[in-house]
Protein backbone atom coordinates (compact mmCIF):
# COMPACT_ATOMS: atom_id res chain seq x y z
CA UNK A 1 0.00 0.00 0.00
CA UNK A 2 1.79 3.34 -0.62
CA UNK A 3 1.40 6.21 1.32
CA UNK A 4 0.70 9.99 -0.02
CA UNK A 5 2.31 12.72 2.15
CA UNK A 6 -0.38 15.77 0.62
CA UNK A 7 1.07 19.22 1.24
CA UNK A 8 -0.74 21.19 4.14
CA UNK A 9 -1.19 24.93 3.02
CA UNK A 10 -1.46 27.49 6.49
CA UNK A 11 -1.71 30.65 7.29
CA UNK A 12 0.51 31.82 10.98
CA UNK A 13 -1.57 34.16 12.77
CA UNK A 14 -1.79 35.63 16.72
CA UNK A 15 -3.17 33.80 19.34
CA UNK A 16 -6.72 34.43 19.97
CA UNK A 17 -8.31 34.23 23.52
CA UNK A 18 -11.04 31.99 21.90
CA UNK A 19 -8.19 29.11 20.62
CA UNK A 20 -7.23 28.35 24.04
CA UNK A 21 -9.17 24.78 24.08
CA UNK A 22 -7.42 24.34 20.63
CA UNK A 23 -3.95 25.07 21.82
CA UNK A 24 -4.64 22.55 24.90
CA UNK A 25 -5.90 19.84 22.91
CA UNK A 26 -2.95 20.14 20.54
CA UNK A 27 -0.37 20.20 23.44
CA UNK A 28 -2.26 17.12 24.74
CA UNK A 29 -1.70 15.47 20.97
CA UNK A 30 2.21 16.21 20.82
CA UNK A 31 3.36 15.15 24.47
CA UNK A 32 2.86 12.53 26.61
CA UNK A 33 1.00 13.41 29.64
CA UNK A 34 3.78 13.77 32.14
CA UNK A 35 4.96 16.30 29.77
CA UNK A 36 2.27 17.81 28.31
CA UNK A 37 1.00 21.45 30.40
CA UNK A 38 -2.12 21.31 32.24
CA UNK A 39 -5.03 23.53 31.54
CA UNK A 40 -3.48 26.53 34.14
CA UNK A 41 0.28 25.90 33.28
CA UNK A 42 -0.59 26.58 29.73
CA UNK A 43 -3.45 29.44 30.63
CA UNK A 44 -0.01 31.07 32.58
CA UNK A 45 2.19 30.74 30.18
CA UNK A 46 0.09 32.74 27.69
CA UNK A 47 -0.99 35.58 30.37
CA UNK A 48 2.54 35.44 31.97
CA UNK A 49 4.29 39.32 30.85
CA UNK A 50 6.14 39.08 27.56
CA UNK A 51 4.21 35.87 26.07
CA UNK A 52 3.77 35.74 22.34
CA UNK A 53 2.17 32.86 20.65
CA UNK A 54 1.46 32.31 17.18
CA UNK A 55 -1.05 30.35 15.95
CA UNK A 56 -0.72 28.60 12.28
CA UNK A 57 -4.22 27.63 10.85
CA UNK A 58 -5.10 25.33 7.58
CA UNK A 59 -8.40 24.65 6.44
CA UNK A 60 -9.87 27.15 8.81
CA UNK A 61 -8.69 24.65 11.56
CA UNK A 62 -5.53 25.29 14.19
CA UNK A 63 -2.70 22.89 13.20
CA UNK A 64 -0.38 24.57 15.77
CA UNK A 65 1.54 26.85 17.87
CA UNK A 66 4.32 28.39 19.25
CA UNK A 67 4.98 29.92 22.53
CA UNK A 68 7.18 32.39 23.55
CA UNK A 69 7.91 34.91 26.97
CA UNK A 70 10.69 37.55 27.10
CA UNK A 71 12.53 39.47 29.53
CA UNK A 72 14.51 42.41 28.10
CA UNK A 73 16.76 40.63 25.46
CA UNK A 74 16.38 37.33 26.21
CA UNK A 75 13.66 35.67 24.85
CA UNK A 76 12.52 31.52 25.70
CA UNK A 77 10.79 29.24 24.02
CA UNK A 78 8.34 27.27 25.58
CA UNK A 79 6.75 25.40 23.40
CA UNK A 80 6.49 24.69 20.41
CA UNK A 81 3.65 22.24 19.16
CA UNK A 82 2.63 21.17 15.54
CA UNK A 83 -0.09 18.14 14.71
CA UNK A 84 1.73 15.01 13.58
CA UNK A 85 0.02 14.65 10.49
CA UNK A 86 1.11 18.52 9.43
CA UNK A 87 4.55 17.52 10.64
CA UNK A 88 7.89 18.21 8.23
CA UNK A 89 5.88 20.67 5.75
CA UNK A 90 7.13 23.73 7.00
CA UNK A 91 4.52 24.96 9.67
CA UNK A 92 6.84 24.32 12.42
CA UNK A 93 10.13 26.58 10.59
CA UNK A 94 7.49 28.76 9.83
CA UNK A 95 5.89 29.21 13.55
CA UNK A 96 9.42 29.50 14.35
CA UNK A 97 10.52 32.16 12.00
CA UNK A 98 7.43 34.55 13.06
CA UNK A 99 7.99 34.00 16.28
CA UNK A 100 11.68 34.82 15.55
CA UNK A 101 10.82 38.07 14.02
CA UNK A 102 8.48 38.89 16.88
CA UNK A 103 11.53 38.64 19.63
CA UNK A 104 13.59 41.00 17.66
CA UNK A 105 11.16 43.14 17.01
CA UNK A 106 10.95 43.67 20.64
CA UNK A 107 14.21 44.04 21.35
CA UNK A 108 15.36 40.09 22.07
CA UNK A 109 18.60 39.05 21.07
CA UNK A 110 18.87 36.01 22.59
CA UNK A 111 16.38 33.03 22.41
CA UNK A 112 17.07 29.65 24.45
CA UNK A 113 14.66 26.86 25.10
CA UNK A 114 14.92 23.12 25.98
CA UNK A 115 14.60 20.09 24.44
CA UNK A 116 14.61 16.52 25.75
CA UNK A 117 18.32 14.69 24.79
CA UNK A 118 16.70 11.43 23.99
CA UNK A 119 14.50 13.47 20.98
CA UNK A 120 16.44 13.28 17.70
CA UNK A 121 13.77 15.06 15.29
CA UNK A 122 13.45 17.96 17.49
CA UNK A 123 16.87 18.27 18.27
CA UNK A 124 17.82 18.37 14.54
CA UNK A 125 15.04 20.71 14.72
CA UNK A 126 16.75 23.34 16.80
CA UNK A 127 19.56 22.57 15.14
CA UNK A 128 18.69 23.19 11.52
CA UNK A 129 17.31 26.29 12.90
CA UNK A 130 20.79 27.78 14.42
CA UNK A 131 19.87 26.62 17.55
CA UNK A 132 23.15 25.30 19.83
CA UNK A 133 23.66 22.90 22.25
CA UNK A 134 24.73 24.75 25.66
CA UNK A 135 24.48 21.87 28.14
CA UNK A 136 22.25 19.53 29.77
CA UNK A 137 19.91 20.03 32.75
CA UNK A 138 19.78 16.84 34.32
CA UNK A 139 16.37 15.80 35.34
CA UNK A 140 14.63 18.27 33.67
CA UNK A 141 11.76 16.57 32.76
CA UNK A 142 9.38 14.50 35.08
CA UNK A 143 10.82 10.93 35.48
CA UNK A 144 13.93 12.68 35.86
CA UNK A 145 14.33 12.67 31.15
CA UNK A 146 17.36 15.13 31.32
CA UNK A 147 17.08 17.99 28.44
CA UNK A 148 19.31 20.33 26.72
CA UNK A 149 19.54 23.50 26.99
CA UNK A 150 19.81 25.24 23.77
CA UNK A 151 20.32 28.99 22.35
CA UNK A 152 20.26 31.35 19.32
CA UNK A 153 21.26 35.00 18.45
CA UNK A 154 18.98 36.60 17.10
CA UNK A 155 20.53 38.92 13.96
Amino acid sequence: MRSHNFAVTFRLRDFATGDFETLFEIDQACYEPAIAYSRGELRRYLRSPGADCIVAESAGAVIGFCLTARQRDRGHVITIDVLEPCRRQGAGSALLAETERHLAAAGVRRVSLETATNNAPAIAFWERHGYRILGVRKGYYPGGRDAYAMAKLLS
